[in-house]
């Protein structure tokens, strides 16, 4: 087979890069990374020899994705890097039947935070001359295509990469469109573009796979007031807010003015899920803002309301260990929070994994404590699964990664950690984000297992896989400025 990506395997299935969703800075990647990558490039090609393939046919395939693993597993143990590890056979490099049957799966995977940059929506008229957003080098080649213009590089991360990278490049049935803080005018994706990136995969009779949330920064003039023609316009699943963002430069917390008039207006609009941004700060000015020391006191005070922690206070860069009540920010601020107001495990706060788990996975101390601590604080049935792709292109190797991981008996002991078991995991991926997200009953009996999505992706699987194992986020300090200035 001709393959039009990467035709001579330099890309890993599992990508483990520096690319960042766009709300961090890219942070280096280690030198037990680079070793990992080189173990599993080096096995690759050996693996690939002995079964009479090239190495991007043989990268493709699930045998190339164990592979992946097991090189991270084994530079993470030569590190002391330990705490978890993915649950991979070694012989599953070499052995397609054993390698399907553990990275495959048939679980629900319910994506609760995913991202679309619409490539020719009203943001990009309001570029100033010779501006090139998201210019990156991986983009650079679509620049080419006739009749394009000079932001047709955009397409490459516009309408068909993100139907191909979510529900054909991925295990994905369902996704929810989320939003990036920002002015009104400003932008990337408008809640009228999210609803028509919906009706691309209605056209491909894949209703109902994409739900849409609202955007509201309740401290930003109109924002308040815009929230009864959302709930009125559109079918929105719920509220996504940024606490550390405001239009000077400086946040709010949930049980502030602002927030506080969110809430009581998604109580009157009657949709009560309300997603908000926590952890991954911006910056230092509105730092104390990123935290979830709010939490624990609004989820009290409104019991009937659903508070969805996108991101769950994860610090990249800051590592997660044992939990500590002095650390004033990170998952363990959120448990501070919860256990000072004392709400429960099952309760009315979910913890979402979006770019945390990306980030995490890189780390298997990190990964088992995050993982650990979130499912004993929130409740095994309240942690939510989300990739923040497309930042991260194909949201597979996430999908794998989380498929295969465990936490590490001894710190299951020690800290009362579960275990994370097939049902733990089926919860995770999308089982409990349908006590939250209205999802209709024949959505999950008809279209996920056959609409014409589902056919496709059969057949593309069958007969030409492609995926690109491309990441789409700034990966470098230039891309990352770049894209926060939309800029030349």
């Amino acid at each position: 087979m001709v393959f039009l990506n990467d035709p001579d395997g330099k890309r890993l299935p599992i990508k483990l890069d520096t690319t960042t969703n766009g709300e961090f800075m890219p942070i280096p990647l280690e030198p037990v990374h680079h070793e990992a990558r080189r173990l599993a490039f080096d096995a690759a090609g050996d693996h690939a020899k002995r079964l009479a393939l090239d190495r991007r046919s043989f990268l493709v395939t699930a045998c190339g994705a164990a592979t992946a693993l097991l090189g991270m597993n084994d530079a993470y143990a030569k590190a002391g890097l330990t705490g978890g590890f993915f649950d991979v056979p070694s012989e599953a490099a070499r052995d397609l039947q054993l390698a399907r049957s553990t990275l495959d799966g048939s679980e629900f995977i319910f994506d609760v935070q995913g991202h679309f940059v619409n490539p020719t929506g009203a943001w990009t008229k309001r570029l100033p001359p010779g501006a090139r957003p998201l210019r990156f080098p991986k983009t650079a080649h679509c620049a080419a295509a006739p009749g394009a213009g000079r932001l047709g590089y955009l397409q490459c991360i516009g309408s068909d990469e993100f139907v191909k990278d979510i529900f054909l490049d991925s295990d994905t049935d369902l996704i929810v469109l989320s939003f990036v803080p920002s002015t009104r005018e400003d932008e990337p994706l408008t809640i009228e573009e999210a609803q028509a990136t919906a009706r691309i995969v209605e056209r491909l009779d894949g209703t109902h796979r994409v739900y849409i949330h609202g955007r509201v920064n309740p401290n930003q003039p109109g924002d308040l007031e815009g929230m009864d023609e959302l709930a009125e316009r559109y079918k929105i699943s719920a509220w996504k807010t940024y606490t550390q963002w405001g239009p000077t430069g400086v946040g709010f917390f949930m049980d502030d003015d602002p927030g506080i008039a969110m809430i009581e207006k998604a109580r009157k609009l009657g949709v009560k899920n309300i997603a908000i941004h926590k952890g991954i700060p911006f910056g230092e000015r509105s730092y104390e803002h990123s935290t979830c020391v709010d939490i624990g006191r609004v989820a009290k005070r409104y019991p009937d309301v659903n508070f969805l922690i996108y991101h769950s206070g994860f610090v990249p860069g800051a590592g997660e260990g044992p939990y500590d009540p002095r650390r004033p920010d990170g998952v363990d601020a959120l448990v501070t929070s919860l256990r000072e107001n004392d709400v429960k495990p099952g309760s009315n706060v979910y913890a979402e994994l979006g770019s945390t788990w990306r980030f995490a996975m890189r780390d298997p101390n990190t990964a088992a404590h995050t993982l650990g601590k979130l499912l004993k604080s929130c409740g095994e049935k309240n942690v939510l699964w989300g990739t923040d792709s497309i930042w991260y292109g194909s949201p597979q190797d996430q999908i794998q990664a989380f498929r295969t991981f465990q936490i590490a008996a001894p710190l299951r002991d020690k800290y009362g950690y579960p275990e994370i078991t097939p049902a733990l995991r089926a919860n995770i991926f999308g089982l409990n984000a349908l006590k939250i997200y209205p999802v209709p009953d024949d959505v999950l009996r008809k279209y996920v297992k056959s609409d014409r999505i589902a056919a496709e992706r059969h057949e593309y699987l069958a007969e030409r896989p492609d995926p690109s194992f491309v990441t789409h986020g700034p990966r470098t300090r230039r891309e990352f400025l770049n894209l926060k200035a939309w800029g030349a």
